[in-house]
């Protein structure tokens, strides 16, 4: 059996096709445990911080501290499942590590240092700071990033404006929820 060389390129595009959305089906995998992970520590997160309103600013601090040591875990989790040695990469941890680091720099110092915000300011600006973030991944990752990122931005703006003293509850089922949500249909992609 002899094939020509147009079939030949057209079986290589298919192969090629068919590698890139393997490669972007993992991607959305262990993008959605993270995801998921996240809406639950956030939800959490404007629970206790609407219960315990005195301690929101510790109780934020604990959990993106468990987010980021949750979110190494699961990554490096991820990596040895795929067989891959993980000291493979130092470079790419490094500056995943150094972007995640100005993220919330620049975040802090909008947020505390410059702007002052007050705890409902807080609780709508880190959350939109995100989106933005995941609206700007998904230029590269793929259009469920951009609709998690705009979708949970404008119900964050509207709830700002609207949801009055019940707006710490209201986050967690939008932010949390939505973050959850959008996480397992992820890892079903």
């Amino acid at each position: 059996m002899t094939i020509d060389k147009s079939e030949a390129a057209a079986a290589l595009d298919d192969i090629a096709s068919i590698v890139e959305r393997v490669k972007q089906s993992t991607f959305y995998r262990n993008a959605g445990a993270i995801l998921a992970m996240w809406g639950v520590l956030v939800a959490c997160g404007y629970i206790a911080s609407y219960l315990m309103p005195a301690r929101g600013g510790m109780i934020w601090i604990a959990l993106h501290i468990a987010g980021a040591g949750g979110t190494i875990a699961l990554l490096r989790l991820q990596r040895l499942q795929a067989g891959q040695v993980l000291q493979a990469r130092p470079a790419a941890d490094l500056r995943a590590l150094a972007a995640l680091a100005l993220f919330f720099g620049f975040g802090i110092l909008w947020s505390v240092v410059l702007g002052r915000m007050g705890a409902r300011e807080m609780n709508a600006f880190w959350p939109t700071l995100f989106m933005f973030g995941y609206t700007l991944a998904g230029l590269w990752f793929g259009r469920a990033f951009i609709a998690l990122g705009l979708t949970i931005t404008a119900l964050t703006v509207a709830g700002y404006v609207w949801a009055g003293p019940l707006f710490e509850p209201y986050m967690a089922i939008v932010d949390g929820g939505g973050l959850i949500l959008c996480g397992l249909w992820m890892r079903r992609a």
